[in-house]
């Protein structure tokens, strides 16, 4: 009987501990509720008193609102935009003193710019020698080899190739061989030279399709498997004709055959080719471009070299409009010298690369295609006017 007592009154006692731990936390619940309303009606009395003005501020406060703001931004605008006072002197301080930490950047006018924060990439540390990309280049058809070059280019993860060419100079063909011998690797095709739209009879929208002359170049090149067993096709082609490095493929070789700049624009070829490699991951990408005729540079000029990591460009090869020279550009890594050597083919339907040769100036016409006759000059019949004879 004691015993059960003593249970009863332990019992009750810890029933009146619970009540009590109750009530005290019910008033400080209620306590905390009155100090929250209070503390917020006198900062909303302050607001008024202060002309409608956010108060308070504090550096957290404003580097709060930094990580939703545009990376560049004017600082009126983000001053009305968070209902802060000229007269505030924090958003100024703070400012101030994230610009003395490189966080921010005052581009002049009102107008600041967020630093990005990067950390440093460690170098060595469980890395691999990573191999080159194993990418082939076009072949001769009738040898099979591949261009002369092409041994002593050494390709890399990232790296772009462009392609210069003058108008109707085998710009498509090399795109399309590069496609075809390396199509095992799933290549991307995109740009002005290989999709069209076309109104759907059913839905009376437009529909993109294959550019028949595209189309018929594939079939042509007969000796290259493009489909997969189950019919897909072994590549993917895109339908994009501009903003490139929105829809480059990570990791692929991406053929943009070709990029098309207003003439007031031409500049900008730096900007969208650099756009293009920061998106290629561990692929690649080859790039045509338009070239004038002769000119050692595409459109662009010097701004079409500044992101090239392997330059090819295309001219008419004598007077026969399917013969092409082609002469290496610059090219960041090789194993001997082959900047500047030049190369002869002859394009076959438009699908085949015949008779791909090394060639150098005439030593009779130094490359003139002209030599000199007493006191007028002729066309040279060692080169055949074209300035250049087989090495």
């Amino acid at each position: 009987m004691g015993e059960t007592y003593e249970t009863y009154e332990i019992g009750m006692r810890d029933l009146r501990d619970r009540r009590e731990k109750l009530v005290r936390l019910t008033k400080l619940t209620r306590l905390t509720k009155l100090t929250r309303l209070t503390k917020l009606t006198k900062t909303y009395e302050t607001y008024k008193a202060n002309g409608g003005y956010a108060v308070n501020l504090t550096r957290a406060i404003i580097e709060g609102w930094l990580k939703v703001e545009e990376p560049e931004f004017s600082i009126e605008t983000f001053r009305r935009k968070h209902e802060v006072s000229p007269e505030s002197s924090e958003l100024y301080v703070t400012f101030n003193r994230l610009m003395a930490e490189k966080k921010l950047k005052r581009l002049g006018h009102g107008v600041y710019k967020q630093i990005k924060l990067v950390e440093p990439v460690r170098v060595f540390m469980n890395r691999e020698r990573r191999l080159p990309f194993p990418l082939i280049f076009p072949k001769d058809f009738d040898t099979g080899m591949e261009m002369g070059f092409a041994e002593h280019v050494i390709i890399r993860e990232g790296d772009v190739i462009t392609l210069g060419g003058v108008k109707n100079k085998g710009k498509t063909l090399l795109c399309l061989s590069f496609c075809g011998e390396n199509v095992d690797a799933h290549p991307v095709l995109m740009g002005n030279e290989y999709t069209k739209s076309i109104e759907d009879k059913t839905t009376g929208g437009l529909v993109d399709v294959p550019a028949p002359r595209f189309y018929n170049r594939l079939l042509n090149m007969s000796w290259i498997n493009w489909v997969n067993g189950d019919g897909t096709d072994k590549f993917q082609l895109m339908p994009i004709k501009e903003d490139y490095a929105e829809h480059i493929e990570r990791d692929r070789i991406n053929i943009i055959d070709w990029i098309n700049l207003d003439a007031n624009q031409l500049y900008d070829i730096a900007k969208v080719v650099e756009g293009i490699k920061e998106n290629l991951g561990r692929g690649i990408a080859i790039i045509a471009l338009q070239k004038s005729d002769s000119a050692d540079k595409a459109r662009g000029g010097q701004f079409s070299k500044d992101f090239s990591d392997c330059e090819l460009l295309l001219d008419q090869f004598g007077n026969n409009g399917d013969d092409i020279l082609l002469t290496v550009g610059t090219v960041k890594e090789k194993t001997k010298p082959i900047e500047g050597k030049k190369f002869a083919y002859t394009i076959w339907n438009g699908v085949k690369i015949l008779n791909f040769r090394e060639v150098v100036k005439c030593p009779t016409c130094y490359g003139k295609g002209w030599k000199k006759s007493g006191n007028t000059s002729v066309p040279c019949d060692t080169c055949n006017r074209t300035g250049y004879i087989d090495k």
